[in-house]
């Protein structure tokens, strides 16, 4: 009996090291030669695949030896992430592809051309691009690259030359730099030698924010379409210069799940994706089952992902012509954990994504002309759909705002997408365009789809579930003022270099200097001046000066009576101009009509001092897109000051504290003593999103909340899912009416503003209408899916909230006003909670 036992015990240890350290063959195919030129991994690494999680540095270091040793790999840099790692790509093809490598790629960018649906594919390679763990903390596809790239460059045989010269392929071995090295630091670092798969193990439980994120701490994966990240930046110049045909993307989900690939929930699928889209996918996906058949590995698919929202890497290609496809694999979050499905080990995860990195290859070489034909007719169909809208385009600006019409024009350019200038001003539909701060894009062009994916309003869904967000409009984002054309007679020349614009000043004045705050630059501008030290005021009225017309939140800076000369003052307004794109008007008198600038309307403008608490229970992914706001748009220094020592931090140094998203049970009652007290100070206190619950329920504000009463009719126990579901609102745009005299909404040229939400917090009016500044209009759904009942208690709502407390005041948001970094409509509200809080 103890023989017995001790053999069982030594099986299961031996069955732990095979799962655990796995050398190279546990993932190659078998009956495949390798050329011994070729160094494997653990040659350059010195530990196998799978055996400790890679860090970035040790990837790039193999990609490099591997693009040295084989004439079939090449290697470029395309740029640097945040924190400067470099943005590696690997072309696998065989070496006489290699020779003639630009010209496989006009040749097959000629069939997304117009006349390119003529052209003959028989003979033409295929082209696949695959990309691996956009989530730095799901490393099995990172991990998977290197035996991957290892096997395009190694394997030896009729079967890999056969594929390598009827395929070129893109491989980005790391789509998220930043966040695998800071997993494979967790992982390593709390790595055992004894193994332990206990779910409680702190292995697989990593500090916060998690390494899924950037630097900034944004989901790369909801990036592909607003392109405002480095990484992002790099991965679109890839596509639109190759357009592949294939473009996987592989990823990870919850422990005790098995394994994904696409297609998804058939209705769930944006309407511009062709239906023949979803054919192809499903096709390939055999080739995938039978891979994994072949290996024992459990799988699923049609379940639980859609293919609605274009910013995503699986669903960017379908409206391109492309084939994107989703890989999620269950995740060892570690080296090994328990599962449902039995001990999960590191390199089992790796061997799954290997695996199918593999079967997409071999069914993109089985369907290659199929899929060829398919991006042919894909453009050819987009072709003859433009020539019925060849007099059609779509006009966009902001008659005051230069720099955000340019930060939309260069997603358009960065998608090449073409757009116009204008012939000369002009008035439309009631809004005034003026040239070099509006473009026209005319609906006739290469992919008139993708233009409309960008600028579309839609309200009506064949399903009520979300994986992401339901709208996006570009123009909504942006608040842009925009419209469609019926004619082309004011379009001007095509904009082939995009320019940034470029701010100016007057000639010096001895009086006073003015600026409007309705450019997107103004709070760096003014952030720059009380940084020096020079005061500056903010007009609390309107008012005319020869013959201009300032609105609310214009700022003046005097030119006597500071602590600069009137010469050094100039000066330095001069390069703030050149620095934020903005025109600095010279004035040199004070009597204007209405307020003149000696008036008690001009409030004197304070040198901000934010901090924004983060750590356990904030979400980071909003608390980095404020201090990517702060950090990188508006040069701001932010104090980011972590809940673990919040406690011993002395307050009294901020003006603002920023409170992203938050738990209740991350404020414990001495930390909101804490803030409360240095509220009644004078502080004041901002909060996003759920933080308007929390702070109304710890009594830093008095609010009321619309409620939902909703109960389940007639629904049985299957359906709870998805009923439960369509309350969600996963991400849609509303209509709130402005008091364009309130200090929160200075520099909107408007009286109406698209916001997004993603919430369900529904506060009620103020019964006092002035302290509603912001508030949402009884027909407020512009574009996205919400729930009837939600929106009836959404419409007339208000988003924020602004109260007295002590000498200072407590501010909540119920909206994400800073959305994914590409919301820039809304960027400017925050700014103003901070520069003009103390006027509210």
């Amino acid at each position: 009996m103890r023989s017995l036992l001790l053999v069982l015990i030594l099986s299961l240890s031996q069955s732990l090291i095979a799962q655990t350290i796995s050398d190279l063959s546990y993932y190659l195919p078998e009956d495949v030669t390798y050329d011994s030129s070729i160094p494997t991994p653990k040659q350059v690494l010195g530990h196998e695949v799978g055996e400790w999680h890679v860090t970035h540095d040790k990837l790039v270091f193999y990609m490099q030896e591997l693009a040295r040793a084989s004439n079939r790999l090449s290697i470029e840099n395309r740029g640097a992430t945040f924190e400067n790692r470099p943005l590696l790509l690997l072309t696998a093809t065989s070496t006489e592809n290699h020779q003639n490598i630009e010209q496989i790629r006009k040749e097959h960018l000629a069939i997304t051309e117009n006349g390119g649906g003529s052209i003959n594919v028989q003979k033409m390679p295929i082209v696949v691009y695959q990309g691996f763990s956009i989530h730095g903390n799901e490393p099995s596809g990172s991990n998977a690259a290197l035996a991957y790239a290892y096997y395009l460059a190694a394997a030896q045989g009729p079967e890999i030359e056969e594929l390598l010269k009827n395929m070129v392929i893109l491989l980005d071995p790391s789509f998220n730099p930043d966040g695998l090295q800071r997993f494979a630091y967790w992982a390593n670092t709390n790595k055992s030698v004894q193994l332990n798969p206990d779910n409680n193990e702190r292995e697989y439980h990593e500090v916060w924010p998690g390494a899924r994120t950037n630097h900034y701490w944004f989901d790369m994966n909801r990036d592909w379409l607003p392109v405002q990240l480095p990484e992002s930046r790099a991965r679109i110049e890839t596509f639109h210069s190759w357009m592949p045909n294939i473009l996987t993307d592989h990823h990870e989900m919850g422990t005790n799940s098995t394994f994904f690939f696409q297609p998804g929930v058939s209705s769930r699928v944006h309407p511009l994706t062709p239906k023949n889209n979803q054919s192809l996918t499903a096709e390939i996906g055999i080739y995938h089952a039978k891979a994994l058949d072949k290996i024992g590995s459990l799988y699923y698919s049609e379940e639980n992902y859609d293919d609605y929202f274009y910013g995503k890497g699986s669903t960017f290609p379908d409206i391109n012509g492309s084939i994107g496809i989703l890989f999620e694999q269950g995740s060892s979050r570690g080296h090994l954990q328990e599962s449902e499905n039995g001990l999960l080990s590191f390199p089992f995860t790796i061997r799954n994504q290997f695996t199918t990195a593999l079967s997409t290859i071999q069914a993109a070489k089985e369907m290659r002309v199929k899929i060829l034909k398919y991006q042919q007719q894909f453009f050819k169909e987009v072709g003859l759909e433009s020539v019925i809208g060849r007099s059609r385009a779509i006009l966009f600006g902001d008659q005051k705002d230069a720099s955000r019409t340019w930060h939309l024009a260069e997603i358009l350019q960065r998608h090449k997408v073409k757009f116009h200038e204008l012939k000369y001003d002009f008035r439309y539909n009631g809004k005034d365009y003026k040239k070099g701060n509006s473009y026209i894009v005319p609906y006739s062009q290469k992919n008139h789809r993708l233009i409309k994916a960008m600028f579309e309003k839609r309200t009506t869904f064949t399903d009520s579930i979300f994986y992401d967000i339901s709208a996006w409009t570009l123009p909504l984002a942006f608040n842009m003022d925009y419209t469609e054309l019926r004619s082309l007679q004011n379009m001007g020349d095509e904009v082939k270099t995009l320019a940034e614009p470029e701010g100016k000043i007057d000639d010096q004045s001895t009086y006073a200097y003015l600026f409007e705050w309705n450019e997107y630059y103004t709070p760096k501008a003014l952030n720059m001046i009380t940084e020096k030290g020079i005061r500056a005021k903010v007009a609390k009225a309107p008012f005319n000066l020869n013959g201009t017309q300032y609105g609310y939140g214009t700022i003046m800076i005097p030119a006597q009576n500071q602590d600069l000369d009137p010469e050094e003052i100039y000066g330095f307004l001069k390069n703030v101009s050149q620095k934020c794109n903005l025109n600095i008007k010279s004035v040199n008198t004070g009597l204007a009509r209405g307020i003149d600038l000696g008036s008690n309307d001009f409030d004197p403008i304070l040198r901000p001092k934010v901090a924004i608490l983060v750590g356990n229970g904030v979400r980071s992914y909003d608390a980095g897109e404020i201090w990517h706001l702060f950090d990188t748009r508006y040069k701001i220094k932010l104090t980011k000051i972590d809940l673990n020592y919040f406690d011993s931090v002395d307050l009294s140094k901020y003006t603002d504290i920023i409170v992203p998203s938050i738990s209740g049970k991350a404020l414990s009652k001495p930390r909101i003593s804490k803030l409360k007290n240095w509220v009644k100070d004078g502080g004041s206190l901002i909060g996003y999103r759920n933080t308007a619950e929390v702070f109304a329920n710890k009594d830093l504000i008095k609010l009321e909340f619309k409620k939902d009463t909703l109960k389940a009719r007639n629904i049985s126990f299957g359906e709870k899912r998805d009923f439960r579901g369509a309350q969600e609102t996963g991400g849609a745009i509303f209509e709130a009416k402005l008091d364009l005299s309130h200090p929160i909404n200075y520099g909107y040229l408007h009286n109406r503003l698209p916001l997004f939400r993603n919430t369900n917090i529904y506060i009620k009016p103020d019964k006092n209408s002035y302290n509603n500044p912001i508030q949402y209009t009884a027909n407020a759904l512009m574009s996205g899916y919400i729930s009837e009942e939600n929106l009836e208690m959404l419409n007339n709502s208000v988003p924020f909230q602004v109260q007295h407390l002590g000498k200072g005041r407590v501010m909540v948001f119920t909206d994400n006003t800073n959305f994914r970094a590409f919301w820039y409509g809304t960027n400017k509200l925050l700014m103003n909670a901070i520069f003009f809080g103390e006027m509210m």
